[in-house]
């Protein structure tokens, strides 16, 4: 197994020659045992994600891309890892406030748009000069300074400049072999309200059993639920896939391109190591499987897949000394500015109704 050290971090970060990709495969069981459902997200229009392989295997999406991402990114707000990225809250509305590594579509956020000026910053300017700049000369330094996790989970400036880069650090979670369950419910009052002269017994027949009845949907009647997606089991494997993409790494440019990307990389392999919680939703809450060590492997041009020793402690340290040679900003505190919001919106407004007399006219 190889043994990491910085000189190998930064020929992964440099070399042109290096290795294409870091992967992790890490095997997940539910809390309550290898036998016990568990709950995909559902979707509008299909409910699971589920697909049929041909050999007639039916795979779930546990946990998407996107929604891994969205986890992951907020662990920079922890107190181990807050020094490694420029700290950014946007206030909003009575004394809250969200930060934006919390924004989902990060430094392409609708949110990020709608930022006032103050004190000589303005986010939503230099958001746009940012991804201009990437746009214009293939430059990433300015995003970075202004968020840097930008870089590493992807970010695609889609209602402004176009702009678009990968993601470094991608981790989605499937369940494999999956038998699909289906479940059903009955809500009952706590009371017969009928017999207290809330309503009539003529009305209570009229509405009861239909859950889209005015008194069904206040909780006054008797409303039974059938046939709801009541989870999956899976007869495979539950399985974290974690890729550390070095070929999008190194094609990072920009003022001091080493230095960013060492930076980038430290934040990539951070992200990708530390520990994160899968408690998912309702119903799906995972554990690693004691019994299937994870396991990361160096993937090199030739095919070649190399088990490495990547640690989180390692990879810290190294994420720390990048952070320091490259700069991060000082914390900053910015407010929401309706007044561009809505400027924003009317924007959107405006596309909307030009694309529809365009149509009518075609």
């Amino acid at each position: 197994m190889t043994v990491l050290d910085s000189r190998i971090l930064d020929s992964w970060a440099n070399d042109p020659k290096g290795p294409v990709a870091l992967h992790l495969e890490q095997k997940l069981l539910p809390v309550e045992g290898a036998d016990a459902p568990i709950f995909p997200p559902t979707y509008a229009e299909i409910g699971y994600n589920i697909d049929t392989l041909g050999d007639g295997t039916k795979v779930a999406a546990i946990d998407s891309v996107g929604a891994q991402a969205n986890r992951i990114e907020p662990i920079f707000k922890q107190p181990d890892y807050v020094h490694l990225v420029p700290q950014i809250d946007i206030a909003y509305g009575n004394e809250k406030s969200i930060s934006i590594l919390e924004a989902g579509h990060r430094l392409g956020d609708a949110i990020v748009r709608c930022i006032g000026a103050a004190d000589g910053f303005d986010l939503r300017k230099s958001a746009h000069d940012a991804f201009e700049l990437f746009h214009d000369a293939n430059d990433s330094s300015a995003i970075a300074r202004l968020s840097p996790t930008s870089l590493v989970f992807g970010v695609w400036d889609s209602r402004d400049t176009q702009a678009k880069l990968p993601r470094i650090v991608q981790s989605t979670i499937r369940a494999f072999d999956v038998d699909v369950l289906r479940r059903s419910a009955q809500y009952n009052p706590a009371v017969d309200y009928s017999t207290l002269d809330v309503f009539g017994e003529e009305e209570k027949a009229k509405q009861e059993g239909d859950p889209k009845s005015p008194l069904a949907k206040r909780g006054f009647v008797h409303v039974p639920a059938g046939q709801a997606p009541g989870g999956v089991i899976a007869r495979g494997p539950i399985r974290r896939d974690v890729t550390v993409n070095l070929v999008a790494l190194r094609r990072l440019q920009g003022e001091n391109g080493e230095a960013l990307r060492r930076y980038i990389l430290g934040l990539s392999l951070v992200a990708a190591t530390a520990p994160l919680d899968l408690f998912l939703r309702q119903g799906c809450l995972l554990v690693p499987d004691i019994d299937a060590p994870a396991r990361w492997r160096r993937i090199d041009r030739n095919g070649a897949r190399v088990e490495i020793d990547l640690a989180g402690d390692a990879a810290l340290a190294y994420a720390s000394d990048a952070a320091k040679a490259f700069g991060v900003a000082s914390p900053r505190i910015v407010s929401f500015d309706k007044g561009r919001a809505k400027e924003d919106a009317k924007k959107a407004d405006k596309k909307a109704k030009k694309a529809e007399k365009e149509t009518e006219t075609a």
